[in-house]
């Protein structure tokens, strides 16, 4: 029989420091293997360019490296069904315990119960551990136990409990040498699990004091750099949340610090009510006769609309995979109300091309933006494209980045009129929510 060992599963948490599981499996009697399994399941639905697969691995290569070069250890590399590939570890090493972090999406969910189910039968122990959040599940409920499905009492209750806790971190540094001391371990190419890598590149974050301080002012103008870019660096965990929250929480920060609020708001929605997936939250919005016109989805998604705020917005997400917040409303309202087509088509579309894709927060601010969720803005509240200019991009600087012939016969002319738009999708809400 092979060395006794426990295991730690890397999954959202790709970094060495400040990981809950990590630590709580280096702290323990035995050398710890880590491992990672690119998931068949998830990975044979993404294109073979997807810029955050080429992300994962690049970033488990450089961890793989660290624990080569410092520890004598490295990260075990897999590609297959995570039920195989734990069936698989049975059979190679004497397992005592696995530790990972826990993942609050439905597929995640039911596939830890699956893995659980066979480390019982084998006798071993499966210990999951909260890392990518502050509170989580339960943490943050009424007090007769119920979630909360409006944010700002969320919000209220949420930081009232910050304020009376000890923001605990995970370092790591002192157990390293706790590794499974084996510096060969498998390792696969990009090629190998189906992938070639993305001329996309997930952006370096921008945590500065100075970036959290002007948060407020100026994160709603898209030519203005204003934002963190942390959104992939949190959904893959190569950066603590712990960390961002601490730099976040000071009297002049708190606007970035709500950012954050909203992000563990959406995860426990998601949590609680795993349904709004594939459902809208508030029932009888599934009622809408939706249009779902593929050709006015096509003009939408290549950024042809003749609204040049919409068409920057989406044109900046397939160039670079990013989006900037603001405008993320501005094109997801378009979608929804000016052509009434279902808030399910965007969100699938965002998945597939966001670099930052998180499943709570796309679903949570897609049906936002629709109406149909938690906290959403009423159905009769419906941006104008074309007012939006003057408010967020006066003087056009980002519309003529991502829009260049914008202003020339070149650039289409508007696929709907507002006010038509506008009240067509008032009359169709209407008798869908009034029944």
């Amino acid at each position: 029989m092979s060395k006794k060992v426990n295991i730690f599963w890397f999954r959202r948490d790709l970094r060495l420091d400040d990981n809950a599981g990590l630590k709580a499996a280096l702290q323990g009697d035995l050398p710890v293997l880590p491992i990672f399994i690119f998931d068949h399941e998830i990975l044979e639905k993404l294109p073979e360019d997807d810029a955050r697969v080429t992300f994962i691995f690049e970033e488990l290569q450089e961890m793989r490296s660290t624990l080569q070069e410092d520890h004598g250890s490295s990260i075990a590399i897999f590609y297959r069904t995570p039920e195989k590939v734990f069936k698989n570890l049975i059979s190679d090493y004497e397992i005592e315990k696995v530790f990972t972090n826990r993942d609050y999406e439905p597929y995640a969910k039911e596939r830890d119960q699956k893995i659980a189910k066979i480390l019982s039968g084998n006798d071993i122990e499966f210990e999951d551990f909260k890392d990518q959040v502050i509170f989580e599940k339960d943490e943050v409920v009424k007090k007769d136990g119920d979630p909360y499905v409006v944010y700002t009492p969320y919000k209220n209750l949420w930081r009232e409990k910050f304020s009376k806790i000890d923001l605990d971190f995970h370092y790591t540094t002192r157990y390293m040498d706790n590794f499974y001391q084996n510096s060969r371990l498998p390792n696969l190419s990009l090629a190998d699990i189906g992938f070639k890598k993305s001329s996309l590149k997930v952006p370096d974050y921008k945590v500065t004091p100075g970036l959290i301080k002007d948060y407020k002012d100026k994160r709603d103008y898209p030519a203005v750099e204003g934002t963190s870019r942390l959104g992939p660096h949190l959904r893959f965990g190569t950066v603590s949340v712990r960390q961002m929250i601490r730099d976040a929480d000071e009297e002049s920060n708190k606007t970035f610090l709500d950012e954050l609020v909203w992000r563990e708001f959406f995860m426990q929605i998601l949590f609680h009510f795993p349904d709004t997936v594939t459902e809208a939250f508030k029932k009888k919005y599934d009622r809408i006769e939706w249009r779902n016109n593929k050709d006015e989805f096509e003009l939408w998604k290549q950024g042809k609309t003749g609204y040049p705020l919409v068409d920057a917005g989406m044109r900046q997400l397939n160039e670079s995979g990013f989006m900037h917040n603001r405008i993320r409303m501005l094109v997801g309202s378009f979608l929804c109300k000016h052509l009434l087509i279902d808030w399910r088509w965007g969100e699938a579309y965002f998945a597939e091309k966001l670099l930052d894709y998180e499943m709570s927060s796309n679903v949570g601010n897609w049906q936002w933006v629709a109406g149909s969720g938690v906290d959403a803005a009423p159905y009769f509240r419906i941006f104008n494209p074309t007012t939006q200019i003057e408010k967020f991009d006066k003087d056009k600087e980002y519309i003529k980045e991502w829009v260049p012939e914008f202003g020339t016969d070149d650039y289409p002319e508007k696929m709907v009129d507002h006010k038509e738009a506008r009240e067509r999708a008032l009359k169709t809400y209407k008798e869908a929510v009034s029944n």
